[in-house]
């Protein structure tokens, strides 16, 4: 049996010819999905054709295993518990515009960043396109409120698990899915060129994510083991070749530890290398994860100031849900080690 929520509307019209139904009859059943309207009351549809929906799928969301709300800004945390066990984690930011929720990917992460708290543990899976919606569809039944914006920079790495991942934004975007525009939809990658390739392809106006960290490849090879199949270079070349075909402006996420990434040399070389670009650079004191040891930077404003003199533009990312570890892979490994 498959998770219905994991299929697309294309994947539901052809169930339904393959069942000698009408291609309306998949349209009917993908909004009523979206609805929470349970397949027994789907009164709109047969008796007979509920009954093999029944035999043939099941509906799945992930439950919350832990929740943790932060006392400074309302941010909240979710620890969601899959079908098989497995755990992935959420969380919801609250912002003047609304609310946004940052999903995870992956169980876990293979990219072995250095100051990443998600990949401590490896990479136990990818999620389905059902168990990424159903972050979204949890959180908001959870809080009551509808979640305009999304990012993928949660556990893992989107690009690894492509398939997955561009079925779950087709259900996203679809109006009668989970209905959120593409650009209100951020995909964040550690630098997988054919990932990036395919989302420009892919045909929505969806905002590209990545996470740099370096203004060389000699820094980015400690930082990022990523950095030594592709060089900053290509890197840059493959985000300008996506800024040209789609006109999404590309954000390069950069995380600053001290004494590793944050002198002021290290930004007048970041400013060099994308000057005249039309990039955005979102400046982010670095999480503390005691089992890396890497300590944030005290230089940030510093830094960016000299990214901004040079005509970099740049922001500070805002923290959010401080006081309760609300970067991604911080719970799930506290609930692994107990």
């Amino acid at each position: 049996m498959i998770n219905i929520y994991d299929l697309t509307l294309d994947d539901l019209k052809e169930y339904m010819k393959d069942a000698g139904e009408p291609k309306y009859r998949a349209e009917q059943l993908y909004r009523h999905i979206y609805e929470d309207v349970a397949i027994e009351d789907m009164t709109d549809i047969s008796k007979t054709l509920r009954g093999k929906l029944s035999d043939d799928f099941y509906v799945f969301l992930p439950q919350i295993e832990k929740k943790l709300i932060s006392k400074i800004d309302g941010t909240v945390k979710y620890l969601f518990k899959m079908r098989d066990g497995e755990y992935a984690e959420s969380v919801v930011m609250k912002y003047k515009h609304g609310l946004s929720i940052c999903v995870s990917s992956q169980v876990g992460c293979a990219m072995g960043c250095a100051f990443c708290a998600s990949t401590l543990h490896g990479l136990k899976r990818n999620l389905t396109p059902g168990e990424i919606s159903g972050q979204i569809i949890a959180a908001k039944k959870d809080l009551g409120q509808r979640i305009s914006n999304i990012v993928m920079m949660g556990s893992g790495e989107p690009f690894q698990n492509t398939e997955n991942v561009f079925a779950f934004l087709e259900n996203a975007v679809n109006p009668h899915g989970l209905g959120i525009g593409a650009r209100h939809i951020t995909v964040s990658t550690c630098g997988i060129l054919e990932g990036i390739r395919a989302l420009s392809d892919l045909g929505y106006p969806i905002n590209l994510s990545v996470s740099l960290h370096a203004p060389n490849d000699e820094i980015r090879k400690k930082l990022m083991p990523i950095a030594k199949s592709v060089s900053i270079d290509k890197l840059i070349d493959g985000c300008r070749a996506f800024f040209k075909k789609t006109g999404r402006r590309v954000t390069y996420e950069y995380a600053l530890a001290e004494g590793v990434n944050d002198s002021e040399e290290n930004a007048k070389e970041l400013s060099d290398r994308l000057k005249n670009d039309g990039s955005h650079i979102n400046l982010i004191p670095v999480n503390y994860v005691k089992e890396r040891g890497i300590k944030r930077s005290n230089s940030v404003l510093k830094f960016k100031n000299v990214l901004e003199k040079n005509g970099i533009n740049a922001t500070v990312r805002r923290e959010m849900g401080s006081d309760i570890n609300a970067a991604c892979g911080q719970l799930r490994n506290e609930n692994l080690e107990r």
